[in-house]
């Protein structure tokens, strides 16, 4: 049995894969349940760092790759700048490259300090209208709750506007130019509706990888694990040979 690399949520898409593949889970540091403290690098070039030793350390030296969010860059970084190799590559809302650094995002970067102060209502209550943002059809309260749980309390306000205000739209620039050299097999897959990365992030990748397989999910925004779990699922098992070893790279999970 291969592996499969999972940058991210560990649902759905996880269990049906691991019916045929070894799965690894690579949590960002600061993300999810892993450790948040001051003093942490939470850059992308961090984290395609940590991921690449990581590869090495589990002696997987060509998993095929499933990313979402900031995940496709650590996975994009990791192939194009820390030269490792994988059989495939999976990107779904994924960031990639162009101009992502907008909204929300830049006014933290901006103005880091004064979101640093917030009390503690107004931030749980901005934070939840951003995951709330990223889903099409809408979110449990269970699952919402889940979402929230990693950015509660100071330590959780912290390091939510922590990993923001290191996380820079120059670490995908750097391999930006080497897109079009890839020759492994790319699928993009994309939710019609997603509001944080729009269909033209989709469509801005598709052309610098021409050779990338497109695939449109409709009714479903950023966070397509939880508007279209089963269409989802049914790409990435549907998408790999049996047998294949998977990596999931996602700062999302909990």
């Amino acid at each position: 049995m291969r592996p499969t690399t999972l940058l991210g949520n560990r649902q759905p898409a996880s269990v049906a894969l691991a019916q045929t593949r070894r799965v690894y889970v690579f949590d960002h540091l600061g993300f999810g349940q892993s450790d948040q403290r001051e003093g942490q690098d939470l850059s992308l070039t961090a984290h395609a760092g940590n991921f690449a030793r990581l590869l090495d350390h589990w002696e997987l030296p060509r998993p095929s790759v499933v990313a979402h969010d900031i995940g496709g860059a650590v996975a994009l970084r990791t192939l194009l700048l820390e030269k490792r190799s994988y059989r495939d590559l999976t990107l779904f809302d994924a960031v990639s490259g162009g101009e992502w650094e907008r909204g929300l995002f830049q006014l933290i970067l901006e103005h880091a300090d004064v979101f640093h102060q917030l009390p503690d209502y107004a931030h749980e209550a901005l934070v939840a209208s951003h995951i709330r943002h990223a889903t099409h059809v809408g979110l449990r309260p269970e699952v919402l709750d889940a979402h929230l749980a990693p950015w509660r309390g100071a330590d959780g306000q912290a390091a939510f506007y922590r990993q923001y205000s290191q996380i820079r739209q120059a670490d995908t620039a750097a391999y930006e130019r080497l897109l079009g050299t890839m020759t492994l097999p790319v699928r993009i897959i994309w939710g019609r509706e997603d509001r944080i990365l729009p269909p033209e992030y989709a469509e801005w990748l598709h052309a610098r990888v021409p050779h990338a397989e497109l695939h449109w999910i409709d009714g479903a925004g950023h966070l397509l694990q939880e508007d279209a779990p089963s269409r989802l699922t049914a790409h990435l098992v549907q998408g790999g040979a049996p047998g294949r070893d998977a990596c999931r790279v996602d700062p999302r999970g909990n």
